[in-house]
């Protein structure tokens, strides 16, 4: 892993996003709440959340993070069939939380995934990447 230890703590901030595109049909099914698995955007939010919390586990050399806070949004976009979601991550530390929001977004979609295949294995995720980052030596970024 990378030495932080002389890096100073800061407030870190970092935002992802990405999308799952559907058929029309499975789209309605999300919005409807008739997934046989239950909600699905309630359970995806979750899912996000705790994968965020478990980044550390799942990326090699990435450094456990006690977060502050962790938020997912949905946004559906009937005209795209699919669902955009946003992830945000935020700590007190020595090092960002790119990671962390980015893991957030793709575990959130990849709920999705799993929650509705059974109704279209067609799905697609995609778009998933950074859009933000404040705060530490580089300070702010944003996607243009």
């Amino acid at each position: 892993m990378v030495d932080v230890g002389d890096k100073a703590e800061t407030r870190r901030v970092a935002v992802a996003s990405g999308r799952i595109v559907m058929a029309p049909e499975t789209l309605a099914m999300i919005r409807a709440g008739h997934a046989k698995k239950g909600d699905v955007l309630g359970v995806a939010r979750l899912a996000g959340i705790m994968g965020a919390k478990r980044t550390a586990d799942l990326i090699p050399l990435c450094h456990p993070i006690p977060l502050t806070k962790v938020s997912i949004e949905f946004q559906i976009d009937t005209d795209a069939c699919s669902v955009d979601c946003q992830a945000t991550a935020e700590t007190v530390g020595r090092t960002g939380v790119e990671m962390e929001a980015l893991t957030a977004a793709s575990v959130a979609l990849l709920t999705i995934y799993d929650m509705c295949k059974a109704a279209d294995r067609g799905m697609v995720i995609e778009a998933v990447r950074l859009m933000e980052k404040r705060g530490g030596k580089s300070g702010h970024w944003l996607r243009n």
